[in-house]
């Protein structure tokens, strides 16, 4: 298999794992443990399991191209190994709604509710949001628009920013280079000090 779509499986199927494991607790705990139900717990684990990104692409710059990469070949792999791990989450987000009859969405429209209502909103306001939530709750139902809130909305943008951040730095063989490479760079620094040093020696006083 070509490295390029080996490293791109690999490292999608670790992030894979990752989410897998957010979604395994979060859909066992979100309706006993508030803060597992909250979006800064989600986006944390997603930006946790896109670290893979990262680590992919520098993997493949450092073993397969001699620590060396163009943007937009590491573009191209990031953005492979964001699009593995995105469909992973919707898939596998999708498998656990069938196979456990969770309403999510029933709950979370539920807390909103709650919270506009704590927050003291007028009667007239609540209604209207009750109205807006309610039709996004039967749009949600229907699956082929949940897999495209679940994949466009949710974790799609992490993994894009992901890859563009994970290309946009390893494009410059000196952030977090190989071994060999970090050596090389040494070596190359020392020789520039030491040609620095010898021409302000040879300069008339």
């Amino acid at each position: 298999m070509n490295p390029f779509y080996r490293y791109a499986l690999i490292y999608g199927g670790l992030a894979s794992a990752v989410i897998a494991a957010f979604l395994v607790v979060t859909g066992t705990l979100n309706h006993t443990i508030e803060w597992v139900a909250s979006e800064a717990f989600g986006y944390s684990a997603m930006l946790v399991a896109m670290s893979f990104v990262f680590v992919g692409v520098k993997r493949y710059r450092d073993i397969e191209c001699g620590g060396v990469i163009k943007f937009w070949r590491a573009l191209g792999l990031a953005l492979l190994i964001a699009l593995i791990a995105s469909l992973a989450y919707t898939l596998i987000w999708e498998a656990y709604v069938a196979a456990t009859g969770d309403h999510f969405i029933d709950g979370w429209v539920a807390k909103q509710l709650a919270k506009a209502r704590a927050s003291g909103l007028s009667a007239e306001k609540i209604a209207k949001m009750a109205a807006d939530l309610n039709a996004l709750k039967a749009a949600y139902a229907n699956p082929l628009t949940r897999m495209a809130m679940t994949f466009g909305v949710e974790i799609a943008p992490v993994g894009l920013v992901v890859a563009l951040a994970s290309a946009g730095l390893l494009r410059d063989p000196r952030i977090f280079p190989a071994k060999a490479n970090a050596e090389r760079l040494s070596q190359l620094r020392k020789a520039r000090a030491a040609a620095k040093q010898a021409r302000a020696g040879s300069d008339p006083a």
